[in-house]
């Protein structure tokens, strides 16, 4: 199905929604294909969203700012379709929908310094210990981050797997020591409820569930800093 087709579930992703084949690599002009998506940057803050579920933080958080382009990256079709025509029927410009691995999204076709911030909320935990390795949150992946991040860029991470958020704390241990990181606690955004992490439909789904959520903020530090 051709970008911008209508699915046979009844979803349109036209205009919003794009897929991995439509983002060239970083020395074919990904940036410029990136900016043209939302008729050029223009001097705007960009953040990254991976996971974007069914597209209710970036429904949320891209309503109260307007003037940030944001970037949703879901690699499940039927999530990504699902958020992409929700997008689209709530009219938000800053807001596009990206069906593509995200690991090889940033280490091969996002430019440096492109991002203000990256949102990682609730990833797969992948909680058998043969599959540990599979999961997103990783030392190379956070200096990726680092590298695609522009100055004092920051990265929130969310979960409820216990297990997983002692995984991140030991990968941003490791990133924090080789100076990359400062670790912060993790602050709301502004589209959050009263009470909550992000808002989103997993979190509401586990609060009532009586699950433990946990979160940090790692932020960019600058070279010489």
């Amino acid at each position: 199905m051709p970008t911008g087709m209508s699915s046979a579930s009844g979803l349109d992703v036209a205009g919003v929604g794009y897929r991995r084949e439509d983002v060239p690599a970083v020395g074919s002009g990904a940036l410029a294909e990136v900016e043209a998506w939302f008729g050029g940057l223009n001097g705007r803050a960009f953040d990254l969203e991976i996971g974007s579920g069914k597209g209710t933080f970036l429904v949320q958080q891209a309503a109260l700012e307007p003037g940030v382009c944001f970037l949703g990256v879901e690699h499940a079709m039927a999530f990504w379709r699902h958020a992409a025509d929700r997008v689209r029927r709530h009219g938000l410009e800053n807001v596009r929908l990206l069906h593509a691995d995200a690991d090889t999204l940033v280490k091969h076709q996002l430019p440096a310094g492109l991002l203000r911030q990256c949102h990682i909320y609730f990833p797969d935990p992948w909680p058998k210990a043969r599959h540990n390795k599979r999961r997103l949150v990783q030392a190379p992946f956070l200096r990726a981050l680092h590298s695609v991040l522009g100055p004092g860029g920051a990265v929130r991470l969310v979960t409820d797997h216990q297990e997983y958020f002692a995984w991140m704390q030991e990968h941003a241990a490791v990133v924090e020591a080789e100076g990359l990181f400062e670790r912060l606690a993790y602050e709301p955004p502004a589209s959050a409820g009263e009470g909550e992490w992000i808002g989103t439909n997993f979190e509401r789904k586990y609060q009532k569930e009586g699950r433990t959520i946990q979160g940090m903020i790692l932020k960019k530090r600058n070279s010489g800093s």
